[in-house]
């Protein structure tokens, strides 16, 4: 079993940045990827940002690519999402997830652990 905490989370105004963390425990993240993912209102899960604790790679959606950055912490069991020049569009609930894999993926499914989230606010 893994548990996963997302703390950072708040309201920023449009152009501002934010950092994301998820903590895990349970079970070492050293054999987990790990994912971001986002729900706004009205509107289904989607994927943002993953990387793989084995490969070291990683992968973005094309909406938060190049203003996002995934990165990790193995040795605190911490996976952060760094969003910089956020937009008015970024504002959801975002979502921390694990699965037992060795490299990133973008399909929800594949994840087998998932966080209560936290919410972002970005005012334009």
């Amino acid at each position: 079993q893994v548990s996963l905490v997302e703390s950072g989370g708040g309201l920023v105004q449009a152009g501002g940045s934010l950092r994301l963390s998820c903590t895990g425990s349970g079970r070492t993240f050293s054999t987990l990827a790990m994912g971001w993912f986002r729900q706004a209102p009205g509107k289904e899960r989607e994927f943002v940002a993953a990387i793989s604790w084995g490969g070291d790679t990683t992968d973005y959606a094309d909406s938060v690519k190049g203003r996002f950055t995934i990165s990790r912490d193995n040795a605190r069991s911490t996976v952060y999402l760094q969003m910089n020049s956020l937009k008015f569009e970024d504002t959801a609930v975002y979502l921390c997830a694990a699965r037992g894999g060795l490299h990133p993926s973008s399909h929800s499914s594949d994840y087998l652990y998932w966080g209560q989230g936290i919410q972002v606010t970005v005012s334009s």
